[in-house]
């Protein structure tokens, strides 16, 4: 069993910017995606971005230029980079790591974009 938990979260005028942070509770295989979604109220959750164990990274078409998703191995931890952001980015941010034969989730950090 991994645990992932999330911080970094918190409210944070438009245009500006929050790290996200995933720490697992332990190393995890290199044959897992680690990735992090988000869900507004009333709105399914939704991909954010993803990054393999090779660095391999995939980005929402609404987050792309505005958000990265790096990882440290070492650390266990992987990172979202959030600048610019915009009211609609309001949601709570999940960490996930997945491969074919399932996964594990966070428990969720919010992020409120507001004036």
């Amino acid at each position: 069993q991994v645990q992932l938990v999330e911080s970094g979260g918190g409210l944070v005028q438009p245009g500006g910017s929050l790290r996200l942070s995933c720490e697992a509770s332990r190393s995890i295989s290199s044959t897992y995606t680690m990735g992090w979604y988000r869900q507004a109220p009333g709105k399914p959750r939704e991909l954010v971005a993803t990054i393999t164990r090779g660095g391999n990274t995939n980005y929402a078409d609404s987050v792309k230029g505005r958000f990265t998703i790096s990882g440290d191995n070492a650390k266990n931890t992987v990172y979202l980079q959030m600048n610019t952001l915009k009211p609609e980015d309001t949601a709570v941010y999940y960490c996930r790591a997945f491969n074919v034969r399932g996964g594990y989730w966070g428990q969720g950090t919010q992020v409120t974009v507001s004036s």
